[in-house]
Protein backbone atom coordinates (compact mmCIF):
# COMPACT_ATOMS: atom_id res chain seq x y z
CA UNK A 1 0.00 0.00 0.00
CA UNK A 2 2.61 2.44 0.74
CA UNK A 3 4.31 1.59 -2.69
CA UNK A 4 1.17 2.69 -4.41
CA UNK A 5 1.03 6.07 -2.19
CA UNK A 6 4.34 6.67 -3.32
CA UNK A 7 3.81 6.00 -6.59
CA UNK A 8 1.07 7.80 -6.52
CA UNK A 9 3.42 11.07 -4.98
CA UNK A 10 6.10 10.35 -7.99
CA UNK A 11 3.18 10.55 -11.06
CA UNK A 12 2.23 13.54 -9.39
CA UNK A 13 5.00 15.24 -9.06
CA UNK A 14 5.63 14.43 -12.47
CA UNK A 15 2.66 15.49 -13.83
CA UNK A 16 3.63 19.31 -11.53
CA UNK A 17 6.61 19.40 -13.37
CA UNK A 18 5.56 19.10 -16.78
CA UNK A 19 2.74 21.88 -15.92
CA UNK A 20 4.98 24.15 -14.98
CA UNK A 21 7.58 23.73 -17.33
CA UNK A 22 4.37 24.02 -19.85
CA UNK A 23 3.34 27.44 -18.18
CA UNK A 24 6.52 28.74 -18.21
CA UNK A 25 7.50 27.99 -21.81
CA UNK A 26 3.83 29.67 -22.41
CA UNK A 27 5.07 33.03 -20.65
CA UNK A 28 8.51 32.84 -22.60
CA UNK A 29 6.60 32.70 -26.03
CA UNK A 30 4.09 35.51 -24.56
CA UNK A 31 7.24 37.56 -23.47
CA UNK A 32 9.13 36.90 -26.95
CA UNK A 33 6.24 37.75 -28.62
CA UNK A 34 5.70 40.92 -27.09
CA UNK A 35 9.02 41.54 -27.22
CA UNK A 36 9.26 40.95 -30.90
CA UNK A 37 6.38 42.71 -32.13
CA UNK A 38 7.16 45.67 -30.06
CA UNK A 39 10.86 45.63 -31.93
CA UNK A 40 8.62 45.10 -35.21
CA UNK A 41 6.62 48.63 -34.78
CA UNK A 42 9.05 50.78 -33.56
CA UNK A 43 11.20 49.58 -36.21
CA UNK A 44 8.75 50.14 -38.65
CA UNK A 45 9.97 52.22 -41.58
CA UNK A 46 8.00 54.49 -43.63
CA UNK A 47 6.83 54.31 -47.21
CA UNK A 48 7.22 56.06 -49.88
CA UNK A 49 3.86 56.36 -51.26
CA UNK A 50 1.59 58.46 -53.65
CA UNK A 51 -1.38 56.76 -53.87
CA UNK A 52 -4.96 56.62 -56.14
CA UNK A 53 -7.12 58.89 -56.37
CA UNK A 54 -9.91 59.23 -53.66
CA UNK A 55 -12.87 61.19 -52.54
CA UNK A 56 -13.74 63.00 -49.56
CA UNK A 57 -16.90 64.99 -49.07
CA UNK A 58 -17.81 64.78 -53.01
CA UNK A 59 -14.67 65.94 -54.30
CA UNK A 60 -11.91 63.85 -55.96
CA UNK A 61 -7.99 64.57 -55.09
CA UNK A 62 -5.74 62.85 -57.57
CA UNK A 63 -1.88 62.38 -55.80
CA UNK A 64 0.88 62.41 -57.97
CA UNK A 65 4.93 63.28 -58.32
CA UNK A 66 4.64 67.04 -59.07
CA UNK A 67 8.23 68.29 -59.12
CA UNK A 68 7.10 71.24 -60.00
CA UNK A 69 4.34 72.04 -57.28
CA UNK A 70 3.51 75.51 -56.06
CA UNK A 71 0.15 77.19 -54.51
CA UNK A 72 -0.81 79.45 -52.48
CA UNK A 73 -3.71 79.47 -50.01
CA UNK A 74 -5.01 79.45 -46.37
CA UNK A 75 -2.48 77.03 -43.92
CA UNK A 76 -3.87 74.98 -40.83
CA UNK A 77 -2.23 73.47 -38.50
CA UNK A 78 -2.98 69.95 -36.00
CA UNK A 79 -1.50 68.78 -32.76
CA UNK A 80 -2.71 67.10 -29.59
CA UNK A 81 -5.45 65.17 -31.36
CA UNK A 82 -3.83 63.50 -33.83
CA UNK A 83 -0.04 62.95 -31.72
CA UNK A 84 1.20 59.47 -31.68
CA UNK A 85 -0.91 58.25 -34.25
CA UNK A 86 0.09 56.62 -37.41
CA UNK A 87 0.33 58.76 -40.77
CA UNK A 88 -0.54 58.00 -44.13
CA UNK A 89 2.47 56.87 -45.52
CA UNK A 90 3.27 54.69 -41.50
CA UNK A 91 4.96 56.75 -39.77
CA UNK A 92 4.45 57.61 -36.40
CA UNK A 93 2.67 61.69 -36.16
CA UNK A 94 4.48 63.79 -34.12
CA UNK A 95 3.35 67.41 -33.29
CA UNK A 96 6.78 68.62 -32.54
CA UNK A 97 8.59 67.58 -35.22
CA UNK A 98 8.34 69.65 -38.78
CA UNK A 99 6.03 67.57 -40.83
CA UNK A 100 2.70 68.50 -42.75
CA UNK A 101 -0.02 66.74 -44.31
CA UNK A 102 -1.09 67.68 -48.18
CA UNK A 103 -4.23 66.02 -50.32
CA UNK A 104 -1.68 65.07 -53.12
CA UNK A 105 2.42 65.45 -53.08
CA UNK A 106 3.93 62.44 -52.16
CA UNK A 107 4.76 60.85 -49.04
CA UNK A 108 7.42 61.76 -47.62
CA UNK A 109 8.48 64.57 -49.64
CA UNK A 110 9.45 68.10 -49.05
CA UNK A 111 8.27 71.58 -49.13
CA UNK A 112 8.95 75.11 -48.62
CA UNK A 113 6.31 76.66 -46.85
CA UNK A 114 6.59 80.41 -46.52
CA UNK A 115 4.10 82.36 -44.26
CA UNK A 116 2.78 85.62 -46.76
CA UNK A 117 2.16 87.54 -44.11
CA UNK A 118 5.31 87.81 -41.37
CA UNK A 119 8.14 86.34 -44.90
CA UNK A 120 8.94 83.44 -42.25
CA UNK A 121 9.66 80.19 -44.14
CA UNK A 122 10.47 76.87 -43.29
CA UNK A 123 11.34 73.40 -44.86
CA UNK A 124 8.66 70.65 -43.68
CA UNK A 125 8.23 67.12 -44.10
CA UNK A 126 4.90 65.82 -45.95
CA UNK A 127 4.24 63.09 -44.60
CA UNK A 128 0.54 63.04 -44.70
CA UNK A 129 -2.87 63.14 -45.86
CA UNK A 130 -4.87 66.29 -45.37
CA UNK A 131 -6.12 68.65 -44.53
CA UNK A 132 -9.81 67.91 -45.92
CA UNK A 133 -11.83 71.41 -45.05
CA UNK A 134 -12.35 72.99 -48.53
CA UNK A 135 -10.84 76.37 -47.60
CA UNK A 136 -7.22 75.05 -46.36
CA UNK A 137 -4.47 74.12 -48.53
CA UNK A 138 -1.84 72.27 -46.09
CA UNK A 139 -2.11 71.13 -42.15
CA UNK A 140 1.27 71.81 -39.89
CA UNK A 141 2.36 70.41 -37.04
CA UNK A 142 2.42 72.18 -34.24
CA UNK A 143 5.82 73.33 -33.78
CA UNK A 144 5.89 74.24 -37.26
CA UNK A 145 3.15 76.86 -36.97
CA UNK A 146 4.84 78.49 -33.58
CA UNK A 147 7.73 78.95 -36.00
CA UNK A 148 5.98 80.07 -38.97
CA UNK A 149 4.34 82.53 -36.31
CA UNK A 150 0.71 81.47 -36.57
CA UNK A 151 -0.12 78.89 -33.84
CA UNK A 152 -1.92 81.59 -32.03
CA UNK A 153 -4.06 82.82 -35.14
CA UNK A 154 -4.61 79.05 -36.22
CA UNK A 155 -4.33 80.14 -39.87
CA UNK A 156 -1.98 82.17 -42.41
CA UNK A 157 -1.78 83.06 -46.04
CA UNK A 158 0.86 80.85 -47.28
CA UNK A 159 2.82 80.02 -49.64
CA UNK A 160 3.78 76.06 -50.49
CA UNK A 161 6.87 74.94 -53.07
CA UNK A 162 7.65 71.38 -53.08
CA UNK A 163 11.83 71.39 -52.66
CA UNK A 164 12.01 69.23 -56.11
CA UNK A 165 15.95 68.19 -55.24
CA UNK A 166 15.48 67.15 -51.75
CA UNK A 167 12.07 65.33 -52.30
CA UNK A 168 13.89 63.27 -55.42
CA UNK A 169 16.88 62.06 -53.08
CA UNK A 170 14.67 61.20 -50.46
CA UNK A 171 12.15 59.35 -52.61
CA UNK A 172 15.81 57.49 -53.97
CA UNK A 173 17.03 56.38 -50.48
CA UNK A 174 13.49 55.15 -49.69
CA UNK A 175 13.20 52.81 -52.33
CA UNK A 176 16.88 51.70 -52.17
CA UNK A 177 18.48 53.55 -55.92
CA UNK A 178 22.24 55.30 -54.84
CA UNK A 179 22.21 57.08 -57.44
CA UNK A 180 19.58 60.23 -58.72
CA UNK A 181 19.99 61.63 -61.99
CA UNK A 182 19.41 65.25 -62.93
CA UNK A 183 20.28 66.70 -66.01
CA UNK A 184 22.29 64.30 -67.23
CA UNK A 185 24.56 63.94 -64.08
CA UNK A 186 24.34 61.11 -60.96
CA UNK A 187 23.71 62.47 -58.17
CA UNK A 188 25.40 60.33 -54.90
CA UNK A 189 22.92 60.42 -52.31
CA UNK A 190 25.03 59.42 -49.45
CA UNK A 191 27.75 61.70 -50.36
CA UNK A 192 25.74 64.94 -51.10
CA UNK A 193 27.43 68.43 -49.92
CA UNK A 194 26.05 70.07 -47.30
CA UNK A 195 24.78 73.88 -48.04
CA UNK A 196 26.60 76.62 -46.16
CA UNK A 197 24.54 78.67 -44.13
CA UNK A 198 25.21 80.49 -40.98
CA UNK A 199 22.92 80.57 -37.97
CA UNK A 200 21.56 81.93 -34.84
CA UNK A 201 18.95 81.35 -32.33
CA UNK A 202 15.64 81.86 -33.14
CA UNK A 203 13.31 82.98 -30.20
CA UNK A 204 9.73 81.93 -30.26
CA UNK A 205 7.25 84.33 -32.20
CA UNK A 206 5.06 86.15 -29.95
CA UNK A 207 2.38 83.57 -29.10
CA UNK A 208 4.08 80.41 -29.47
CA UNK A 209 5.22 78.05 -26.61
CA UNK A 210 8.22 75.68 -26.20
CA UNK A 211 7.27 72.19 -27.70
CA UNK A 212 7.15 69.31 -25.44
CA UNK A 213 10.04 67.01 -26.06
CA UNK A 214 11.98 69.09 -29.18
CA UNK A 215 15.48 67.89 -29.36
CA UNK A 216 17.21 70.05 -31.61
CA UNK A 217 16.80 74.17 -31.84
CA UNK A 218 15.15 75.85 -34.46
CA UNK A 219 17.78 78.27 -36.08
CA UNK A 220 17.25 81.61 -38.37
CA UNK A 221 19.44 81.70 -41.38
CA UNK A 222 21.48 84.58 -42.07
CA UNK A 223 23.63 84.03 -45.36
CA UNK A 224 22.57 85.71 -48.58
CA UNK A 225 19.33 84.42 -50.10
CA UNK A 226 21.46 83.59 -53.31
CA UNK A 227 24.04 81.19 -51.29
CA UNK A 228 21.04 79.10 -49.51
CA UNK A 229 19.47 79.00 -53.25
CA UNK A 230 22.73 77.51 -54.76
CA UNK A 231 23.33 75.15 -51.91
CA UNK A 232 19.45 73.66 -52.30
CA UNK A 233 19.66 73.34 -55.82
CA UNK A 234 22.83 70.66 -55.55
CA UNK A 235 22.65 69.24 -51.75
CA UNK A 236 20.16 66.64 -50.60
CA UNK A 237 18.40 67.84 -47.52
CA UNK A 238 19.84 67.27 -44.24
CA UNK A 239 18.35 67.34 -41.06
CA UNK A 240 20.20 71.01 -40.63
CA UNK A 241 17.70 72.29 -43.50
CA UNK A 242 14.90 71.55 -41.63
CA UNK A 243 15.22 73.60 -38.47
CA UNK A 244 16.13 76.79 -40.41
CA UNK A 245 14.00 79.46 -40.76
CA UNK A 246 14.83 82.10 -43.12
CA UNK A 247 13.31 85.41 -43.44
CA UNK A 248 11.55 86.92 -46.45
CA UNK A 249 10.70 90.09 -47.58
CA UNK A 250 6.87 91.06 -46.87
CA UNK A 251 4.39 92.15 -49.49
CA UNK A 252 0.88 93.30 -49.66
CA UNK A 253 -1.31 90.00 -50.52
CA UNK A 254 -4.91 89.94 -51.59
CA UNK A 255 -7.19 87.03 -51.18
CA UNK A 256 -9.77 85.82 -53.92
CA UNK A 257 -11.90 82.86 -54.41
CA UNK A 258 -11.05 81.35 -57.91
CA UNK A 259 -14.58 79.75 -59.08
CA UNK A 260 -12.59 78.10 -61.89
CA UNK A 261 -10.33 78.59 -64.87
CA UNK A 262 -11.64 78.07 -68.14
CA UNK A 263 -10.07 77.51 -71.75
CA UNK A 264 -13.12 79.88 -73.86
CA UNK A 265 -13.28 83.46 -72.62
CA UNK A 266 -17.21 82.90 -73.13
CA UNK A 267 -17.55 80.18 -70.43
CA UNK A 268 -15.94 82.36 -68.10
CA UNK A 269 -18.06 84.85 -68.81
CA UNK A 270 -20.94 82.72 -68.39
CA UNK A 271 -19.64 82.13 -64.88
CA UNK A 272 -18.59 85.66 -63.97
CA UNK A 273 -22.52 86.48 -64.25
CA UNK A 274 -23.91 84.02 -62.11
CA UNK A 275 -21.49 85.03 -59.04
CA UNK A 276 -22.09 89.02 -59.59
CA UNK A 277 -24.60 88.99 -57.01
CA UNK A 278 -22.19 87.41 -54.56
CA UNK A 279 -19.16 90.28 -54.82
CA UNK A 280 -17.01 92.06 -56.94
CA UNK A 281 -16.11 89.12 -59.93
CA UNK A 282 -12.94 89.42 -62.33
CA UNK A 283 -11.60 87.64 -64.93
CA UNK A 284 -8.37 87.27 -66.00
CA UNK A 285 -5.71 85.43 -68.49
CA UNK A 286 -3.11 83.80 -67.43
CA UNK A 287 -0.62 81.38 -69.45
CA UNK A 288 -0.51 77.84 -68.22
CA UNK A 289 1.48 75.37 -69.93
CA UNK A 290 1.48 76.75 -73.01
CA UNK A 291 -2.33 77.22 -72.74
CA UNK A 292 -4.35 80.33 -72.28
CA UNK A 293 -6.69 79.77 -69.32
CA UNK A 294 -9.42 82.28 -68.17
CA UNK A 295 -9.44 82.30 -64.65
CA UNK A 296 -12.88 83.80 -62.35
CA UNK A 297 -12.58 85.25 -59.27
CA UNK A 298 -14.18 87.33 -56.10
CA UNK A 299 -12.47 89.32 -54.62
CA UNK A 300 -10.04 90.70 -53.02
CA UNK A 301 -11.43 89.55 -49.25
CA UNK A 302 -10.40 91.12 -46.01
CA UNK A 303 -9.61 88.17 -44.27
CA UNK A 304 -9.51 84.53 -44.18
CA UNK A 305 -12.77 84.33 -42.28
CA UNK A 306 -14.52 86.37 -45.08
CA UNK A 307 -12.86 83.85 -47.79
CA UNK A 308 -14.07 81.34 -45.92
CA UNK A 309 -17.85 82.24 -45.80
CA UNK A 310 -17.64 83.38 -50.05
CA UNK A 311 -16.00 80.18 -50.68
CA UNK A 312 -19.20 78.01 -49.43
CA UNK A 313 -21.10 80.98 -51.43
CA UNK A 314 -19.56 80.24 -54.09
CA UNK A 315 -19.35 76.20 -53.93
CA UNK A 316 -23.06 76.43 -53.29
CA UNK A 317 -23.18 78.28 -56.41
CA UNK A 318 -22.40 75.06 -58.03
CA UNK A 319 -18.65 75.59 -58.47
CA UNK A 320 -17.16 72.25 -56.27
CA UNK A 321 -13.75 73.29 -57.63
CA UNK A 322 -13.55 77.00 -55.96
CA UNK A 323 -10.66 77.39 -53.71
CA UNK A 324 -9.12 80.15 -52.07
CA UNK A 325 -6.28 81.42 -53.48
CA UNK A 326 -2.95 84.38 -52.69
CA UNK A 327 -1.66 86.80 -54.81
Amino acid sequence: MKDVRAGIRWISLVLFLVVLSACAETQFLIHTTKRVTGSTEEAATPNYKIGEPYQIQGVWYYPAEDFEFEETGVASWYGTQFHGRRTANGETYDMNALTAAHRTLPMPSYVRVTNLENGRSLILKVNDRGPFARSRIIDISRRGAQLLGFHKAGTAKVRVQIMADKSRALAARIQGRTQLAQIGSPITIDRLPKPDVKTESLALPPGGQASIGATQPQTLATSPPAARTAAVNTAQLSSADTNVVTIQPVRKTNIFIQAGAFSRFDNANRVRARLTAAGQVKISSVLNKGRDLFRVRVGPLNSVAEADRMLDTVIRAGYQKAQIVIE
